[in-house]
């Protein structure tokens, strides 16, 4: 899969130069200004409130695929347009909390949100895919120049792209929300998910499952089983977790990745270190599917390869179709 979305690098470049012609912006760097990590980039020129898709004519050319990071403490919630995405990463920020990267390649809803700013994790996490697009309202001023040189697309608030808007239904720094057609003509498909996932019948074994929780320092998430739905409910922090429109988040697959966690060398703007959380090497997961749970092992040799999951017997462990949750768990 992998091979395959490398071949398409002609077709992303004259997708991106479409794109620029209409006046798009996305450019290859953030500016050079100093937005601190707490999200509060600058409120672009967008009329309050405003939730409806731009008008464009959608491109038949397949682009990278778009990553955005979502706000996820409780002034976020709801989020917007968390439940259309192929994948939803979840990571441990500074105090124990959490944030949300949800990978966009088979549609592109109406609106994304809340976005808030980029950790230098996500730059490792985002080379398995071919040159993505990363949507985020800011950065940690010294991570800045980082993000500029990595092999993606990065198109943050603070260089004041029209595809951000400020939302009156919350208060800042939760209120940034992405268009995400004024930055994709269109979605360019699952064959741009380079993420190693198979998918496909389940192996033999696994033991039952109704509810599983992973813990961060100062979050949690749940997920519960639901015969009925066939897919695991999502909560966090004891709440069920929905989408703006009523949507509960309910994906087919839940992977508990197990991973080094350390300090980075960035802080954010109250001082608290940026935990930094490593997706290349190898250790144990858990996989959530079918309302049972699979003991697997990862591996991620380098920065640009998928990350290959397999069962003890080194049998490649098969994912249920539809969305994926991957919460980075401290091994």
């Amino acid at each position: 899969m992998r091979q395959m979305a490398r071949t398409r690098c002609g077709a992303m470049t004259a997708a991106l130069l479409t794109v620029a012609a209409a006046g798009s912006l996305v450019t290859g760097c953030s500016s050079g200004s100093s937005v601190t990590d707490d999200g509060r980039a600058p409120a672009p020129s967008r009329s309050q409130g405003q939730e409806t898709a731009p008008t464009q004519s959608p491109s038949s050319t397949a682009g990278p695929v778009l990553a955005v990071k979502i706000d996820n403490v409780s002034a976020a919630r709801p989020q917007t347009g968390l439940d259309a995405a192929d994948v939803v990463y979840a990571e441990q920020v500074e105090g124990g909390l959490s944030r949300l990267m949800a990978i966009y390649a088979s549609k592109l809803p109406t609106a994304v949100g809340p976005v808030r700013s980029a950790r230098e994790s996500d730059l490792e996490l985002l080379r398995q895919f071919d040159m993505p697009t990363l949507a985020f309202s800011g950065a940690q001023h010294k991570l800045l120049p980082v993000i500029a040189k990595a092999p993606l697309h990065a198109v943050s608030a603070d260089q004041g792209s029209s595809a951000y808007y400020r939302s009156a239904s919350k208060v800042a720094p939760h209120n940034l929300f992405l268009h995400p057609k004024q930055l994709m003509r269109s979605a360019p498909g699952a064959a741009a998910l380079t993420t190693g996932f198979h998918f496909g019948a389940a192996p033999a074994g696994g033991s039952p499952e109704t509810s599983r929780t992973v813990r961060f320092p100062a979050a949690r998430f749940t997920f519960a089983w639901s015969a009925s739905k066939h897919r695991w409910l999502v909560s966090m922090d004891g709440t069920p977790t929905v989408t703006t429109d009523g949507k509960r988040v309910a994906p087919a697959t839940v992977v508990v990745q197990y991973v080094k966690v350390h300090n980075s060398k960035y802080h954010d703007v109250l001082g608290n270190n940026t935990p930094y959380t490593e997706t290349v090497g190898s250790g144990t997961a858990k996989v959530l599917r079918d309302g049972k749970v699979f003991d697997v092992d990862w591996k991620r040799p380098a920065a640009g390869d998928g990350t290959n999951f397999t069962t003890t017997d080194g049998t490649p462990m098969n994912f249920a179709k539809g969305q994926v949750w991957v919460v980075f768990a401290k091994a």
